[in-house]
């Protein structure tokens, strides 16, 4: 798709314990207390991380995240969305949500422009999967962050509010 600058990094790293420990060490960071984060993960499989200071989140309805990709094939969708966001994505199936964690900018702007997809920051709290809680039930990781500082570019989480928004327009075909 054109206008997408999504990140690629190889299968090897994607998976590599050190780099995603790392990533996670990087979120836990979110919290004033990081070890509370980390205690959390092990005995709850969730975390509940503050927003705003390290990253944000667009949560994305799942209705609009399967018009953009073209199907609600969970497995086509992750894969979609590991390379169109190029960042972590949260999969929250019971409320039929995704969460894009993008770097912090002002909410306001971004709901003047993506009102059907807001972005959450500074008051706002998110839960945040155990690195190994890959779904498909529940709260899970759609997209596992990769690396430290492993962020969904903010204009790559509006170019697929835009793509659902044509999708939409064009209707059933």
């Amino acid at each position: 798709m054109p206008g997408f600058t999504g990140r690629a990094l190889s299968v090897a790293a994607v998976d590599s314990p050190g780099l995603v420990s790392a990533a996670f060490d990087w979120l836990a960071r979110a919290q004033d207390e990081p070890r509370k984060a980390r205690l959390e993960w092990a005995e709850q499989g969730i975390a509940l991380l503050p927003l705003g200071t390290r990253f944000n989140s667009v949560c994305l309805p799942a209705s609009l995240v399967y018009e953009a990709v073209g199907t609600g094939d969970l497995n086509t969708v992750a894969a979609t969305l590991a390379e169109l966001l190029g960042g972590p994505v949260i999969h929250n199936r019971v409320q039929h949500r995704y969460h894009a964690l993008v770097e912090c900018s002002p909410t306001q702007r971004w709901m003047r422009e993506y009102s059907e997809a807001p972005m959450l920051g500074i008051g706002h709290h998110l839960s945040v999967p155990a690195s190994d809680l890959r779904g498909p039930t529940g709260l899970y990781w759609a997209v596992r962050p990769r690396i430290v500082g492993d962020l969904c570019p903010v204009r790559s989480v509006a170019a697929l509010v835009h793509i659902a928004r044509s999708e939409s327009r064009r209707g059933p075909q």
